[in-house]
């Protein structure tokens, strides 16, 4: 039986998406694509057909772009709409390990973690809703970023505070998990002894980590209790001394919503640089500002694969994926 299976990564300024074809076991990809631009001058691209740029409505918003997309692609399908959705979402929490048929009571739980992951999960979720309101008897599928890393367990999980916080899930996650368990998948068939053996991969991007894989299990990751954690990002701090919080608070007088602001969007190789947060644009400056940004982004990422290594107790492999990751010539080989 073939069946048409939608695939979906909903983030705050696009959508990317993939439509398959089912066939047993099998999946042969149809259309890939994505809406980029969301609240701004979104646009539709379609990388698999030879297809126009398509401008959306000024201001596009979610609603709107995937109302969008399920139009086109029910036009594409001859008004046959996928029979499954599958969505990535950054965050399932203590509970969520494994890939969730969605109802409404596990979205409700879903939404109790959007504090957790506020750039990714209230988006994630806002793709389910948009759906389940146009077609309410698709099964939608929720795919965790999360989960590959839930087998941590103490001590690599908890942080040296009161129990009971961790009780209540304060407690290191890890993320990135859907891109390492793609790459453990990938090593099978192009580097199988790395699945054999002590690997690091470094998932470098608009958000970046790293994670340490023993015979392809994830064993620690740099990323903790939220995306901020961690190597520095695009436009995130990463790792930074909770001492520095609390002078902001108390000295710089910054509330809640300032402070979110400068740790998820303000800071990073756009904060250290003042020029942008691409690394395509810091390494064709000249600027010693760009330069100290690349300076700081290789040393951080240096220094916690030398933390991953010490965990591992060796090292035999260090990959590298991501969109800085797989372009960055200049990044793989000062990290190197």
């Amino acid at each position: 039986m073939r069946t048409q299976v939608l695939v979906l990564n909903c983030g705050s300024s696009s959508i990317k998406f993939r439509l398959f074809t089912n066939q047993g076991n099998d999946l042969t990809l149809n259309i890939k694509g994505k809406i980029e631009g969301l609240n701004h001058q979104a646009r539709f691209i379609v990388d698999t057909l030879n297809a126009p740029v398509t401008p959306l409505k000024e201001n596009a918003n979610h609603t709107i772009a995937l109302s969008f997309l399920i139009d086109w692609l029910n036009k594409q399908l001859d008004n046959s709409i996928p029979l499954l959705v599958g969505h990535r979402v950054v965050h399932g929490g203590v509970h969520f390990t494994q890939p969730e048929l969605i109802s409404e009571e596990i979205l409700f739980e879903l939404k109790k973690l959007i504090s957790l992951a506020p750039l990714h999960q209230g988006h994630n979720l806002a793709a389910i809703e948009v759906l389940r309101d146009l077609y309410p008897d698709l099964p939608q599928v929720a795919c965790f970023d999360s989960a590959f890393h839930a087998g941590h367990g103490k001590p690599v999980d908890q942080f040296a505070l009161p129990q009971y916080l961790y009780d209540k899930g304060i407690r290191r996650y890890g993320f990135h998990g859907l891109s390492y368990e793609f790459i453990v998948d990938e090593l099978r068939s192009k580097a199988p002894h790395l699945t054999k053996s002590k690997c690091i991969v470094a998932h470098l991007g608009n958000g970046a980590s790293l994670c340490a894989l023993n015979q392809g299990q994830s064993i620690d990751s740099t990323m903790g209790f939220s995306t901020l954690d961690g190597l520095p990002m695009g436009t995130r701090c990463g790792s930074i001394d909770a001492g520095v919080i609390l002078y902001l608070l108390q000295e710089e007088k910054l509330n809640y919503d300032q402070l979110s602001e400068l740790l998820y969007q303000k800071s990073g190789l756009l904060g250290v640089s003042g020029l942008s947060h691409d690394m395509r644009v810091l390494e064709a400056s000249s600027e010693l500002a760009a330069v100290e940004a690349i300076e700081l982004y290789v040393h951080r990422i240096v220094r916690e694969i030398g933390a991953l290594a010490a965990t591992l107790e060796g090292l035999d492999g260090l990959v590298f994926t991501g969109g800085i990751g797989e372009n960055s010539t200049i990044i793989r080989e000062r990290v190197c």
